[in-house]
């Protein structure tokens, strides 16, 4: 990582919406880069639930799909986060819902797995995919019984 990446990556984590956008202005191959863990600056800053940064970056042109080293989409993170917000954000720009990381986990099931009701509810609202199983051989569903949460279990069935 040069060092312009390392400062971008360095205002994102500090809040710095102002840095952020004069860096990514100044080089537009930015928007995209990725630091040592792969991640994007979008999913580092939907990480840190930064919304104004979030906003800047998909205003910039930032692309939701990427994953970091993991198989992680900001989206995934986000859900097992349960920063609402930027799920209804990130869906709106396009995110896909029913991506699958390395071991096969769906935003849906995050949510689940983290008991996020209000973000599994809007998830299947718009449409993810309860039946994709992980890389274990478990849906949502599955998942839903293991966390032993009544709520999710119903929605789920």
């Amino acid at each position: 990582m040069d060092i312009m990446e390392n400062r971008l990556f360095s205002f994102i984590r500090e809040g710095n919406v102002n840095e952020v956008k004069k860096g990514i202005e100044l080089n537009p191959q930015l928007i995209n880069s990725k630091d040592e863990r792969g991640s994007t600056p979008l999913i580092l800053a939907t990480y840190y639930n930064h919304k104004n940064i979030v906003q800047t970056l998909l205003d910039l042109g930032a692309d939701t799909n990427l994953k970091d080293a993991s198989g992680n989409t900001a989206l995934m993170g986000v859900c097992f986060k349960g920063y609402t917000d930027l799920v209804e954000i990130l869906i709106e720009k396009g995110a896909f819902i029913n991506e699958q990381n390395a071991m096969g986990g769906t935003c849906l099931i995050y949510a689940v797995t983290f008991k996020k009701i209000d973000i599994a509810k809007l998830l299947i609202e718009k449409g993810a995919d309860r039946y994709i199983k992980d890389a274990r051989g478990n849906t949502a569903l599955d998942h839903a019984k293991m966390q032993g949460v009544p709520e999710l279990i119903e929605m789920l069935k």
